[in-house]
């Protein structure tokens, strides 16, 4: 009662000081009333039996406490482990296992002052009041942090992608729980706050498997538009990189290789065993087998469902693009894997610059022609 009226006291400034004041010197006077009744005896073993009390109460606290904090390192240890073993992001995890740890051990308090005696729903009362004074003085922090929560969970951009936010551009280096990191191709980094890339407008430039290029390449009035076009062509088919026809032929493609390179490094894992014990070499070719089995499955799924879409023609094409005052633009389109984009970009650049004069062709530098008449 007395622990009450002394929170009361604190909390709630409408209850008048001197009435409170009464309320704990009655109180006082009622306690002593009662001990003045009792003999020493009495007296000694209540004090006794209240020390005992307190000391199981604090024994058992303890032990609870730390059998609490082992359960609670052993769960946090459990879904560490499950995380990993599912390749979640490395951000997410950390995120979520300080929230574990961090929850549990605010339960364990609890649960520990409870097991003391104390009235629990005082300090719940007294964290939820310092919760929201917290939140109200930190309201940019916390949408930075929520921002981040739906960064890590709906994934717009992950570690690795190559995105533009604003003016900004970059590859994600770290993503924070308040703060992407992004390092910039002159090794720049960029921190921006979560809360504007979670509601803002974000070109990720690696979202995609592929993408399609673009030249616009000036020649002279007078050159053959053909030979050009001939010259184009010729240069994107011969490089290996440029998609020749449909996107998923060149994945099919790309796929088929790095299957032969996982076969050939398989063969050599299977030629440094065959001097091994017999099992080993059922487990492994067991292994293998059950893995083929389930590619072979995907490949059949992923087939019906790439039946089912319409294939879009993705060869490289040349065309005229406009007649300007001092050239002819023709512009080239090739499309490429995202990881190649600007390898191509630069060499087929290179190549234009090359082979274009070779056949015939000029880039033209701006000019005016100036007719000169002479009056009499």
């Amino acid at each position: 009662m007395l622990l009450n009226n002394i929170i009361s006291f604190i909390a709630d400034p409408i209850i008048n000081n001197k009435e409170v004041a009464d309320s704990i010197s009655n109180e006082l006077k009622s306690s002593a009333s009662k001990l003045s009744s009792l003999s020493f005896d009495e007296i000694i073993q209540k004090l006794v039996d209240g020390a005992v009390d307190i000391g199981m109460r604090i024994l058992i606290a303890i032990v609870v406490f730390y059998i609490g904090k082992l359960i609670i390192n052993k769960i946090h240890t459990i879904v560490k482990n499950v995380m990993i073993k599912h390749s979640l992001d490395k951000s997410l995890t950390t995120f979520v296992l300080s929230l574990v740890k961090i929850t549990l051990l605010f339960v364990l308090i609890v649960s520990v002052i409870g097991i003391l005696g104390i009235e629990t729903s005082s300090f719940i009362a007294i964290f939820a009041s310092a919760g929201v004074a917290i939140g109200m003085a930190l309201s940019g922090t916390l949408q930075n942090f929520a921002g981040g929560v739906l960064i890590l969970f709906i994934k717009p951009y992950k570690i690795g992608d190559y995105i533009e936010f604003g003016n900004y551009q970059g590859t994600v280096k770290e993503i924070q729980i308040f703060n992407t990191i992004l390092n910039t191709p002159d090794n720049k980094s960029i921190i921006i706050p979560n809360g504007g890339l979670s509601t803002g407008t974000i070109n990720n430039y690696s979202k995609e498997e592929y993408r399609r290029l673009s030249w616009d390449i000036s020649i002279s009035y007078g050159d053959d538009v053909d030979v050009a076009r001939k010259v184009a062509l010729d240069i994107l088919r011969a490089d290996d990189r440029v998609v020749i026809k449909y996107r998923e032929d060149d994945r099919e493609m790309r796929q088929n290789r790095n299957e032969l390179a996982k076969d050939e490094k398989m063969q050599e894992i299977v030629n440094k065993i065959e001097h091994k014990k017999t099992w080993i070499k059922r487990i492994f070719s067991r292994k293998s087998k059950i893995q083929a089995d389930v590619e072979k499955w995907k490949e059949a799924q992923a087939e019906k469902i790439e039946a089912k879409i319409p294939k879009v023609d993705c060869s490289p094409s040349v065309f005229l693009t406009s007649l300007a005052d001092s050239s002819i633009v023709v512009t080239i389109r090739a499309w490429t894997r995202s990881e190649f984009y600007w390898s191509v970009l630069y060499d087929v650049n290179e190549k234009i610059y090359k082979e274009f004069p070779k056949n015939g062709l000029s880039f033209p530098f701006p000019q005016m022609d100036i007719h000169v008449t002479q009056s009499n």
